[in-house]
């Protein structure tokens, strides 16, 4: 099986859509003044957010007639802030792993990326892709960084060969979300509540949920556990 056939995260998805990623809101400890989120020493500023937030909007204006959100339009916000922390997740990881990706490294991560689309045909580029799933056209070296980092993880758990069995190829992406859970843990990520959630299960920015008054409805009963977001590590 091609390395490139089996992609455990997000850029995948980029990829083969051609048709997309987490800490809650703490209750202890509050997020630096002027922060839309901190992950460990780190913070990513509001206006941070807001320029990659124009930039996917801008990307949206640009090609809505030929692509389809993923996303609703109006979680742009949710969206960019999610790939934003996933990147800082996926350099934590590399840190932790001693992984070190060189800029040659993320420019053939994309380049297989590329590929991927046009074996998938069509006329979709990553671009459109991208925006299509709420990444900031002008983040897409990131992504080439952040795939990078992958594959290289990848081959050192499989030995160079991706398994073909399916137990061993479930056991690989098991082995490779912990290891990205453990680094998101470990930045003890908090995100501002003006901005949403963060969802540990895909490592995705959630609106934060509405706060009910004792006098109002509990959810509906008809909700499926199973689609509640993990606002806590598994690891």
């Amino acid at each position: 099986m091609p390395r490139t056939s089996m992609k455990l995260g997000m850029a995948a998805k980029l990829a083969v859509a051609a048709a997309a990623a987490g800490i809650a809101v703490a209750a202890c400890g509050p997020v630096q003044m002027g922060a839309a989120a901190t992950l460990g020493s780190q913070r990513i500023s509001a206006a941070q957010l807001s320029a990659q937030v124009s930039n996917l909007n801008a990307g949206y204006q640009k090609y809505k007639t030929k692509i389809q959100l993923q996303y609703p339009a109006d979680q742009m916000t949710q969206q960019a802030l999610g790939w934003l922390v996933r990147f800082r997740v996926r350099d934590r990881m590399a840190q932790r792993e001693h992984i070190t990706v060189t800029a040659g490294d993320a420019q053939r991560a994309l380049a297989a990326i590329t590929a991927q689309i046009k074996q998938g045909g069509g006329n979709a580029t990553l671009p459109m892709l991208a925006v299509a799933n709420g990444l900031p056209p002008d983040l897409i070296s990131d992504l080439g960084r952040y795939q990078a980092i992958q594959d290289k993880l990848i081959s050192r758990l499989d030995g160079g060969q991706l398994p073909s069995g399916q137990a061993a190829q479930q056991t690989l992406q098991a082995q490779f979300t912990a290891a990205q859970c453990r680094a998101s843990k470990s930045l003890s990520i908090k995100i501002n509540p003006q901005f949403g959630e963060l969802d540990y299960s895909q490592l995705s920015v959630l609106p934060a949920p509405p706060s009910l008054s004792a006098s109002e409805p509990s959810a509906s009963p008809s909700a499926s556990p199973s689609a509640k977001p993990r606002l806590t590590p598994p690891c």
